[in-house]
């Protein structure tokens, strides 16, 4: 079975083409459940008008599936709560506060 630390390593292989960084350290995603060869993913995009949307979408899927033992991939895109620099890991918040 697949550990939540190897899903979250995946990740951290998608990036967010517009800032160009990982959707895990953005803090993009919510809540990962794994069942079995099932993995659940609950995440965000930056704006919810994100174009390179189905682009992140199907790149966690592909870095997902890659994983040995996982058979399905399910991904909930959701925007409550609405992503905000705060939910970004504390060097990229520190990385936004000096663009500021």
């Amino acid at each position: 079975m697949v550990l939540e630390q190897e899903v979250r390593d995946a990740l951290k292989q998608v990036f967010d083409p517009e800032l160009g960084l990982n959707i895990i350290e953005l803090g993009l995603v919510y809540e990962i459940r794994i069942e079995e060869k099932s993995v659940w993913i609950k995440m965000t995009f930056t704006s919810p008008a994100c174009p390179v949307g189905p682009m992140i979408l199907a790149s966690v899927k592909e870095a997902v599936s890659a994983l040995e033992g996982v058979k399905d991939v399910e991904i909930e895109l959701t925007f409550n709560p609405m992503w905000g620099p705060e939910r970004a890991s504390e060097e990229i918040q520190a990385m936004f506060a000096q663009h500021l």
